[in-house]
């Protein structure tokens, strides 16, 4: 296997499946020639042609729109919103055209979009390129909503959303794109949608986390366990929408206290269902409280170091509430 950057195993897990299924098609702004902002897209439209790789004029709305449309028609088009903070004018197409689409025809019709979006805090970013918007699309059945964290994960999961007959959110933190790498399979493999991954196994606590927080989650657990024994249980959702809740809430009652950690924004986040799921279905089992660490109730991420480093939890809290939830 060999080693790659979480946007390599993007890249790669798209030009795989275009290969595979010459339905499969890329559209977004700047994704052809440029390769895309991020260079996610870098070579595709060489190898696969301006039919199957092209750029879109600056409209969220009409990027969705276009790919529901081709998908009723026999395509699989994979499109890109440039930053999730722009994906709102295409909201009502996600979320009233696509997601509706099978249950509205009866089953006579499925759309099989990927919407890729790049989220997350990253530095300078600021208003508007620095949101975490997963939470706006966790309330829409008949979409799901996934935000892989690592390189093999990310690529695996990126097929199956891919080949999956509906609507898929597929979510990538922006700040990992470069920083995290791993080793990714080099033979054809799906991460199954619905299975929450167990990133480490342990009996004194549960954390349960996405996205680059979940970098901070796994070194604190290595930490606090090396200088206090304390074992943290380490659980990715992956999907985001619907939840793996037996996965969660197995987790849950195993260690009998539930951190949840993300950089979204807490009040109706998220971190907040997860929460309330554990605390209904788990109670009798807690010997805790349910605990979350969040963004504050702030637009986004500011401009200035500083204050965007108070926005986003900072690995010393995280660990700080993992001592603290263990030691309760």
């Amino acid at each position: 296997m060999a080693t790659k950057s979480l946007l390599q195993a993007i890249h790669d897990g798209l030009a795989e499946e275009m290969r595979a299924d010459e339905t499969v098609m890329v559209m977004g702004e700047d994704v052809g020639r440029a390769g895309g902002v991020f260079r996610v897209t870098q070579g595709l439209q060489e190898e696969f042609g301006e039919a199957r790789v092209f750029d879109t004029p600056l409209a969220e709305s009409l990027i969705v729109g276009s790919a529901i449309g081709l998908s009723v028609n026999g395509m699989r088009p994979v499109a890109e919103i440039q930053f999730a903070d722009f994906i709102p004018p295409a909201f009502d197409q996600i979320v009233n055209e696509a997601a509706l689409f099978y249950y509205r025809s009866n089953g006579a019709y499925n759309a099989p979009i990927t919407i890729r979006a790049p989220y997350g805090v990253v530095p300078g970013g600021a208003l508007f390129h620095s949101q975490s918007v997963e939470a706006y699309f966790c309330n829409t059945p008949g979409l799901k909503v996934v935000a892989p964290t690592f390189p093999a994960d990310a690529k695996g999961a990126l097929k199956s959303a891919i080949r999956d007959p509906n609507p898929v959110l597929f979510l990538e933190h922006k700040k990992s794109y470069r920083l995290l790498k791993g080793e990714v399979p080099d033979e054809d493999y799906a991460v199954p949608l619905d299975r929450a991954r167990v990133h480490r196994e342990g009996t004194d606590l549960t954390v349960i986390s996405y996205g680059l927080m979940l970098n901070d989650v796994s070194r604190a657990a290595e930490k606090i366990s090396v200088e206090h024994g304390i074992e943290t249980e380490v659980v990715e959702p992956i999907s985001l929408y619907p939840l793996d809740k037996e996965t969660i809430l197995r987790s849950a009652k195993k260690t009998g206290k539930t951190l949840v950690v993300s950089e979204a924004n807490l009040e109706g986040s998220v971190s907040g269902e997860i929460s309330a799921l554990v605390a209904e279905h788990a109670f009798e089992w807690l010997d805790g409280p349910v605990r979350r660490i969040g963004g504050p109730n702030s637009p986004a991420a500011p401009f200035a170091k500083p204050l965007t480093d108070a926005f986003v939890p900072s690995a010393e809290k995280v660990e700080a509430a993992m001592l603290d939830l263990a030691r309760y």
